[in-house]
């Protein structure tokens, strides 16, 4: 599974995303104030800079989490630094600006628009007459006739992973010079926007060999900023050095090397000067953060603060390594015992500790030299209900879910200790800003448990007798790991009406804390998920009486769900938002079984295949989502073996009036029409309750100080040309606050 920013077109074509991931909330879009699409919840910071306090040269080292396998971003196997390279070295017609909306690129192109609709839609280019490949060939009408053919579906030879809107198109031709370029359509197609970006040249989509293995390892003919210059698979890199021919703004850095550094590795890497930026998680920005803000050394360790700062004054540091107090004393009484083998164990141990804090204290010295940049991704994370059978077969039980769920907490969890604005997403089809985003979520209604039993009870789920005292509660089934020999955990969760949640172990026992936080045990109190005020009782106090619930049972059936979340690191939160969402339908009596699966076997073996009840996962959104977001929605169809085809719509939830809005989305020209059909299928999709956003993934990312204009994107496509290190004695501008 893929982490990375990848391209969204191509990103929307292959994976989900498993992770989750000061600020302004949107007001009104520069559209005008009746625009429901607002502006971006959070702005892009990639510290931006005039060009003119850049040094001219220098050499960015960019982590990625592999070299790509392919370097046609229209295979199956491209990845994110697959779209990393194909956007500094090939042409693109139109990038994304920061409200996520395509522009049209001037470098490339001087304008492209339809200028005809009837018989047929035809769409006119005319490039930048100083375009060219880089053997000095024009780029023209050849190149955009040789991609249509390679990926128009009509030739089996071409292994393509997608082939959206080139198949709608029925002729190519040069237009009145060299530099315009004649598209014809068979059939109407809203998001002509979306194509020949990236561009390949005819060298490559001129034949199903250089297509299919040609361009995997090598790209001869470039057009962009750089020009690929070398693969090196035995180091983990590729290097993009300055195109000669390039006819744009020079690019400022002399090389962009792209270096695959696994992400549990990063801050390593950063603090050992391999790379100067990379994509982190919020533990490694933390770590990050706290390094930045110690000031210790010129201070004393009374007075340092940060991790190290506590440390020195007695108490736990909050990364690497270290004892708490209590641990920390008694691992100097057993150092200064009498007993000599368990001694010399213990002063071995207490100097590799020493070791590894002097190693950590390095670390964290070289990290001062790098920023946080924070955004939110063009991705949500949602919470995904399987209706293909069992109880989420039925809508009502699906939108009970739904009701049950307090979004603006979940959001709030992952994203408030960020310092990102905690906004939950409004709409399956677009993000804040981007044209076709309007919240939707009203089709389905908010938070509201009553209604949420009364769905349940409409469907034939009836409230069992109340547990009595000692008995288990009625709410999570615990939780287990998969391929690991875990069991499910001993406590379970009583809960109380809405005003309050009393988390009771059994034998009155606390939690104990888990890796995401999940349960804290403090003073004799008990702590729902994420320590939520008010959400806690004395320690070993049992819930009202009358206050507990007894599970929820039909034909003799009790209502349990299997919860599947991954396992692997990075995807902590997921798990966090899990257990938080477990203790919401516990609320209204619905049983959860959380099983923790790894993370390669997630989605291949339990999403796709649909082996689960209810998932965490994200999708990324697309400035094009009448194609793109199309297939994730599409309504299931049984297939000729008799197998349910689902394409991308993993809930196996769809409607025919979903399927028929996309349709008349994609074939309609008139862009405000489009929006509006985009919105009315979204809506739809809300009713139906097949998967319920929760909020936009956050975009993490570790810079040098002195890098600008680039960090955390947000929406927009990176300007590769225009990223470089500031001049000494400048300084980098401060992160926006948002739009």
């Amino acid at each position: 599974m893929s982490h990375d920013g990848l391209g969204v077109r191509a990103v929307m074509r292959s994976v989900a995303f498993l992770t989750a991931g000061a600020l302004a909330v949107p007001l009104l879009s520069a559209c005008g104030e009746d625009d429901p699409a607002g502006k971006p919840v959070a702005g892009q910071d990639i510290a931006p800079a005039d060009r003119s306090l850049l040094k001219d040269g220098g050499t960015l080292r960019w982590a990625v989490d592999a070299v790509p396998e392919t370097l046609n971003t229209f295979q199956a196997d491209a990845d994110p630094a697959t779209t990393r390279i194909a956007g500094a070295v090939l042409p693109s017609m139109y990038r994304l600006d920061a409200d996520g909306r395509p522009q049209p690129n001037p470098d490339y192109l001087e304008s492209a628009k339809v200028v005809e609709r009837e018989p047929r839609q035809v769409v006119l280019y005319k490039l930048n007459q100083q375009a060219v490949w880089s053997d000095g060939r024009e780029i023209g009408a050849a190149d955009f006739a040789a991609q249509w053919r390679a990926l128009s579906g009509k030739d089996s030879a071409y292994w393509t992973a997608r082939n959206a809107g080139y198949e709608r198109i029925a002729k190519i031709e040069r237009g009145d010079s060299d530099l315009e370029v004649r598209v014809t359509f068979a059939r109407p197609y809203a998001d002509w926007k979306s194509l020949f970006t990236p561009l390949y040249p005819k060298q490559v989509m001129g034949t199903p060999d250089s297509f299919n293995d040609g361009a995997r390892r090598r790209l001869k003919v470039t057009a962009g900023p750089f020009a690929l210059k070398e693969i090196d698979r035995e180091d983990g890199a590729v290097t993009l050095t300055r195109n000669p021919r390039w006819w744009g703004r020079p690019a400022k850095l002399s090389a962009l090397v792209l270096r695959a550094v696994p992400r549990d590795e990063r801050t390593k890497a950063l603090a050992e000067n391999k790379v100067d930026i990379a994509e982190i998680d919020s533990a490694q920005a933390q770590r990050i953060m706290s390094a930045s803000d110690d000031t210790r050394g010129d201070r004393g360790a009374k007075g340092m603060s940060g991790p190290l700062g506590s440390l020195a004054q007695g108490g736990p540091i909050a990364h690497g390594p270290g004892l708490p107090p209590a641990k920390s004393l008694r691992s100097w009484a057993i150092a200064h015992g009498s007993d000599e083998k368990a001694a010399d164990k213990e002063i071995s141990a207490r100097e590799k500790r020493r070791e590894a804090l002097a190693e950590y204290t390095a670390e964290q010295a070289a990290l001062r030299g790098f920023a946080v940049r924070r955004s939110l991704e063009p991705a949500f994370t949602q919470l995904a209900l399987n209706g293909s059978d069992g109880p989420l077969s039925d809508d009502r039980v699906r939108r009970a879910i739904a009701r049950a769920l307090d979004r603006e907490e979940l959001a709030a969890l992952v994203l408030k200790p960020l310092g990102l604005p905690a906004v939950p997403v409004g709409s399956h089809l677009a993000l804040a800003g981007q044209a076709a985003y309007a919240d939707n979520s009203g089709a389905l209604g908010g938070k509201d448990p009553k209604e949420a039993r009364a769905l349940l009870a409409d469907a034939g789920w009836e409230q069992g007798p109340p547990l009595r005292e000692g008995r288990k509660a009625a709410g999570s089934e615990g939780e287990k790991s998969e391929g690991k020999g875990g069991s499910p955990a001993s406590s379970r969760s009583r809960s109380s009406e809405d005003d309050g949640t009393y988390i009771v172990g059994d034998d009155n026992k606390p939690y104990e804390t888990d890796e995401d936080g999940a349960h804290l045990a403090q003073d004799g109190k008990q702590f729902a998920p994420g320590g939520a005020p008010g959400a806690y009782a004395p320690q070993g106090t049992p819930a009202p009486v009358g206050a507990v619930r007894g599970p929820l049972t039909k034909n003799g059936k009790t209502l349990t769900l299997r919860f599947v979340l991954p396992s692997g690191p990075g995807t902590e939160s997921l798990r966090t938002v899990g257990r938080r969402v477990a203790v919401m339908l516990d609320r209204i009596g619905i049983r959860t079984q959380i099983s923790k699966v790894a993370d390669e076997s997630y989605f291949k073996d339990h999403i796709a295949n649909g082996q689960y009840d209810l998932a965490l996962y994200s999708w990324p959104t697309s400035a094009y989502p009448a194609t793109d977001a199309r297939p994730i929605y599409a309504k299931p169809v049984p297939a000729a073996d008799g197998s349910l085809s689902v394409e991308q719509n993993y809930t196996r939830v769809g409607t025919d009036q979903v399927d028929q809005l996309f349709d008349e989305a994609i074939a309609t020209l008139d862009e405000s029409k489009t929006r509006s059909l985009i919105r009315k299928a979204d809506a739809r999709i809300w009713a139906a309750a097949g998967s319920i956003p929760l909020y936009q993934r956050p975009q993490l990312v570790a810079a040098r100080t002195n890098l600008a204009n680039a960090g955390a994107f947000g929406f927009q496509t990176p300007v590769y040309e225009d990223m470089g290190f500031l001049k000494k004695g400048v300084r980098a501008s401060a992160s926006p606050t948002g739009k």
